[in-house]
């Protein structure tokens, strides 16, 4: 008797063909050979037409400005054909709220310089 239990493959493995039914929609389904006249085929300009990242970065520039007032620089995408702002780092309320509280902060030091000229 032999004490080796190894399970060893014979051959290779035979490949199970599936056929599967057709379904009753391509049963019934009618014939779509069409005359040249009808059919539809791709345009001589697709390579013009399709959606090119460099095409659409043209649509948009980039800006940058200082915003004096709430001392900060301000990054804005800007569309080219309606030069309406797209995007805006930061916003207009944060602008203001940073221009307040700059005109606040200037303010108390001025009083604070005139009163220690008094002094």
């Amino acid at each position: 008797m032999s004490t080796d239990f190894s399970v060893k493959p014979v051959g290779a493995p035979a490949a199970a063909s599936v056929i599967k039914p057709l379904p009753d929609a391509v049963k019934d389904a009618v014939s779509t050979d069409l005359p040249p006249s009808q059919t539809a085929t791709a345009s001589d300009n697709a390579s013009a037409m399709h959606n090119d990242a460099q095409n659409a970065n043209d649509r948009f520039a980039r800006d940058i400005q200082i915003d004096r007032a709430a001392a900060t620089i301000v990054y804005r995408i800007v569309d080219n054909r309606t030069g309406l702002v797209i995007r805006q780092y930061p916003d207009e309320a944060r602008l203001r709220a940073r221009a307040y509280y700059r005109q606040i902060e200037d303010g108390k030091m001025q009083t604070k310089a005139k009163l220690d000229q008094r002094a």
